[in-house]
């Protein structure tokens, strides 16, 4: 199997039509993950957002805030 750099760099390269529809496709195919797939997925989210919190690379930010700050964004 190509490395995923090999395969993006690849994609990078195509004219932008292709680009789009390489785009589409691979977006659709996300849509079609079982559920356990799914879970499974957010479930390494969560533990990578959570090493990066204790490791200092991300911070908390109150409730609060990010209400504000995307009632801002949504006006």
């Amino acid at each position: 199997m190509p490395e995923p750099a090999e395969v993006f760099k690849t994609a990078l390269s195509l004219e932008v039509h292709d680009r789009v529809a390489l785009a589409q496709s691979l977006l659709a195919s996300l849509e079609e993950l079982s559920e356990d797939e799914a879970e499974r997925l957010w479930a390494e989210e969560a533990q990578r957002r959570l090493e990066g919190f204790r490791t200092g690379r991300a911070k908390a930010v109150h409730a609060e805030e990010v209400a504000k700050k995307a009632q801002r964004l949504f006006r």
